[in-house]
């Protein structure tokens, strides 16, 4: 039995793309077997993506394969032969956890329906994401991140600049990631239940409920008769001191005084405009909300005196919440990113990098497993089999049914 928390934890994934996969990474992490299974003539398609260019950047290194599968054994078995079959439920007999994204009309064509997988071994935590739930009369459409999560949910249509722009679209993989941060937790409770009862169970999260998770606080909002609508712009914003605003040199802080009033007049003293910290129509929160059209145009014309840098150097010095908004390519030079753990080191030259982005899960004083290189297809097919009984001649059985490469 490893050290690792999860050490002896047996995965089996059959998942594709991101969010399933992004699941089993921190599953992979902690120091779970994660067996990723494709078939071989028909593999996941993410391991392409860093070629396909478009929404992508193109790159020789596939950076979202290395994001999403790293520290896995990967297998090519074609689980529709009657040979791949068999091996696939050897697989299942071991396994504490199954984790899929197939669709709910693929999982029953593909016979790997959770009461399936639960006759063949009643102990398994059988982990779906789906795109608009398990349940309902859109449960067995398929969607993606940008459709169900994104769109589906207010999201897109809340975040654009203004009522007058078209709706923000997202990032690759940017509700994904968070939608596995939700399905590892459902994993880690059925694993919980099972220590308790015995017994496995099913446990599922969708991309279109984690959209709404994430637009909870104005989804909550309009369920309790509230009317909820896009932001005005930023030069119309209700509040003047939760804004953003262009520094000299054509960058952008994002200034957020929402707590500590009493220092209002230091604020203004920084920004090198005294006489508004105890003018009457900002010397409260509300009433610089109430006369923000007034407050907008001075605090814009103070931070257009002042470049980027110093900005940040003086709202930092005296503590003053910001954002200062940054570019992806700054995260290469940021030391906080590697000392506050958002990244990790690789030593692996065929990753192209000399980090990796971590889960966003720490457990002091226990280690995660040192990130390796996703596998190649099938990489591992002939060990894993191996390891549930397969010698050589039913290798070959199996090479020659097709069900394996």
């Amino acid at each position: 039995m490893s050290d690792a928390i999860l050490g002896g934890l047996k995965v089996v994934e059959l998942a594709t793309f991101i969010a399933g996969p992004a699941a089993g990474v921190i599953l992979a992490d902690f120091g779970a077997d994660v067996i990723k299974i494709e078939p071989p003539q028909r593999p996941d398609p993410y391991r392409g993506v860093h070629q396909r260019g478009s929404d992508t950047p193109l790159s020789d290194y596939p950076y979202g394969y290395i994001v999403d599968n790293r520290n896995k054994k990967g297998i090519a078995l074609d689980i529709k032969t009657a040979e791949g079959r068999e091996a696939f439920e050897r697989l299942i007999e071991q396994a504490d956890v199954f984790v899929t994204n197939m669709p709910i009309p693929t999982r029953e064509r593909l016979n790997i329906a959770y009461d399936v997988l639960c006759a063949i071994n009643p102990r398994i935590v059988y982990a779906s994401i789906s795109a608009y739930g398990e349940t309902g009369p859109e449960s067995g459409r398929p969607g993606y991140d940008t459709t169900a999560l994104w769109a589906r949910t207010g999201l897109m249509d809340l975040v654009k600049p203004s009522p007058d722009s078209p709706p923000a679209r997202s990032l690759p993989g940017m509700g994904d990631h968070p939608t596995a941060m939700s399905l590892y937790a459902a994993i880690m409770t059925g694993l919980f239940r099972r220590e308790r009862t015995g017994k496995g169970s099913h446990v599922s999260t969708s991309l279109m409920a984690n959209g709404v998770w994430w637009n909870g606080v104005l989804t909550q909002a309009t369920l309790c008769g509230a009317q909820v609508g896009c932001r005005p712009p930023r030069e119309e914003a209700g509040n003047p001191v939760h804004n953003l605003y262009q520094t000299r040199d054509g960058r952008w802080i994002h200034i957020v005084f929402n707590t500590n009033p009493h220092r209002w007049p230091e604020l203004a003293l920084l920004l090198g405009r005294p006489e508004i910290g105890d003018d009457p129509r900002f010397d409260s929160q509300e009433a610089r909300i109430a006369n923000s059209s007034a407050l907008i145009p001075i605090l814009e014309a103070a931070f257009a005196e002042r470049d980027y840098d110093d900005w940040v150097q003086q709202l930092e010095e005296n503590r003053f919440i910001f954002g200062d908004v940054r570019k992806v390519d700054q995260i290469l030079t940021d030391p906080q990113m590697v000392e506050g753990r958002a990244l990790r080191p690789i030593a692996d030259p065929a990753a192209g990098a000399d980090y990796v982005v971590d889960t966003p899960i720490w457990v002091e004083d226990s280690a995660k497993a040192d990130p390796t290189m996703p596998p190649e297809l099938g990489q591992h097919t002939e060990d894993v089999l191996r390891d549930i009984g397969y010698d050589d001649a039913a290798l070959e059985r199996l090479r020659t049914a097709g069900a394996i490469l």
